[in-house]
C-alpha cells in the first residue's frame, strides 16, 4: 500500500436526515461517495454537493455526493470533499509533471481554470469561495506574489485567486474544503 492509499484508507463521511416523523437519523455512513484519482499524485474524494442558498430539505434522503468528481460545484452550489496531494515524483522531469497536471485538470472538467502556470504546473483559478482546512501532512501555498507553508489546522480562506499547493517532504497532503459557488 502506498503511503497515499494508506492515509486515504480512513476516510469516512456521515449525512444526517430527519425521518418521517422529523426525528434525526444517520442516512450515510461511509467512504465518499465518488473519487477522482491522479495516482499517487492526488485527488478528489467527494463528501457532499447541495444548494449554496435556500432552505436545507433535511427530509431528502438521496446521496447528493455520486456522480464524477469536478472542481468546482455547479452554479449556485456547494462542494464539501477532502483532496489530496501527493509529492512529487521523485526523479520525474518538468515537463513529465505539467503534462500530467494539465491532463488531471481537465479530466476533473477543469482545464480551462489554468490560466498562469509558471510559477507551478498545478496554478489555476476557480470562481469560488473556499475554506480550505489542512488534515495531515505539510504543504507549500503558492500564489502569483508569495508562498504560505501550511501546517495541520490551518484553515485558507482561498477567494477566486490563482494559486497550487506542494508538498513539504515525502509525505502526502490530505485537506477538507468547502467551495461556494460565487457566479
Amino acid at each position: 500500500m502506498t503511503k497515499m492509499e494508506d492515509m486515504l484508507s480512513g476516510l469516512r463521511r456521515i449525512v444526517t436526515a430527519n425521518d418521517a416523523d422529523g426525528k434525526s437519523h444517520i442516512m450515510l455512513d461511509g467512504a465518499p461517495a465518488a473519487e477522482f484519482r491522479s495516482g499517487d499524485i492526488g485527488g478528489l474524494f467527494e463528501i457532499w454537493h447541495d444548494e449554496a442558498t435556500g432552505p436545507v430539505d433535511a427530509s431528502a434522503c438521496e446521496d447528493k455526493a455520486v456522480g464524477t468528481p469536478i472542481l468546482s460545484p455547479d452554479k449556485g452550489k456547494v462542494k464539501i470533499r477532502w483532496f489530496a496531494v501527493g509529492p512529487s515524483p521523485e526523479g520525474a522531469e518538468p515537463e513529465m509533471i505539467a503534462e500530467l497536471t494539465r491532463q488531471a485538470f481537465i479530466a476533473m472538467g477543469a482545464g480551462d481554470h489554468q490560466h498562469d502556470t509558471s510559477k507551478h504546473p498545478a496554478m489555476h483559478t476557480t470562481h469560488t469561495l473556499d475554506a480550505i482546512i489542512l488534515i495531515k501532512g505539510r504543504v507549500k501555498m503558492i500564489l502569483d506574489h508569495e508562498e504560505a507553508e501550511i501546517g495541520p489546522g490551518d484553515v485558507v480562506v482561498q477567494r477566486a485567486t490563482n494559486h497550487a499547493w506542494a508538498v513539504i517532504g515525502d509525505e502526502p497532503a490530505l485537506f477538507v474544503a468547502v467551495l461556494v459557488d460565487r457566479t
